[in-house]
């Protein structure tokens, strides 16, 4: 992808931030791709820094938000293929309840559906798939719930395994310090939250390419 063609999808409203910065390819490095809402937004800069000399990282073009919106745009986020590793998650915008009915934006049942899909045509471009699990929220946080984050979890993890997707369990990294990374009831990390969560996905992904893991920089507690 160029740079006109890279810039012509990335919405107006994102275009100032660094990990929506236009990515060049290096013919001697593996092409990793990041799909993924805000929270994978926040760590793609440090994930990025981290797989500097070891991967091209790219991102979508765009917050992926939810598994239906990412079903309509995935051609858009992967382009031509050519992936050596796809890091996914969906999640956080699939469990946000309406303000009307209380319900989930996604119900259950066709977040499954959705995963299928999308699992189906991310591993038909041959790149080996990673999923992350979605990160916990604290109890009280607006429009959602973290019993449905852990219900909604246990689908995808049931999908992934069936299929010998990698699992890279974000949700258990952080739910034992969520207080000290994710300090309001917001879905959202601080930057030091975003580098912990940065370490561990550039960790799967060095695993993925069967790259020697480099110890971390950061630790949870």
């Amino acid at each position: 992808m160029t740079g006109a063609e890279w810039w012509d999808l990335v919405p107006e409203r994102y275009r100032e931030r660094p990990e929506f910065a236009y990515v060049g390819d290096d013919r001697s490095l593996p092409r990793v791709l990041l799909l993924g809402d805000s929270i994978s937004m926040s760590y793609t800069v440090p994930v990025r820094r981290l797989l500097a000399g070891v991967a091209a990282v790219h991102r979508a073009p765009t917050n992926c938000r939810s598994t239906r919106q990412s079903v309509s745009e995935l051609g858009d986020y992967i382009g031509d293929g050519n992936w050596r590793v796809i890091h996914c998650n969906w999640g956080i915008h699939d469990i946000t309840q309406s303000d009307d009915t209380g319900a989930c934006q996604v119900s259950v049942d066709e977040y499954g559906r959705n995963l299928e899909g999308l699992f189906s045509r991310l591993l038909a471009t041959g790149a080996t798939l990673i999923w992350a699990s979605t990160t916990p929220v604290q109890e009280g946080t607006p429009k959602r719930s973290g019993a449905d984050v852990v219900r909604y979890n246990l689908v995808a993890e049931k999908i992934v395994r069936a299929r010998g997707i990698v699992v890279n369990d974000l949700y258990s990294l952080v739910v034992s310090c969520l207080t000290s990374l994710q300090p309001t009831q917001n879905v959202h990390f601080t930057d030091y939250g975003a580098q912990i969560l940065a370490d561990q996905v550039a960790r799967s992904i060095r695993d993925a390419l069967r790259v020697p893991t480099a110890p971390p920089s950061a630790a949870c507690g």
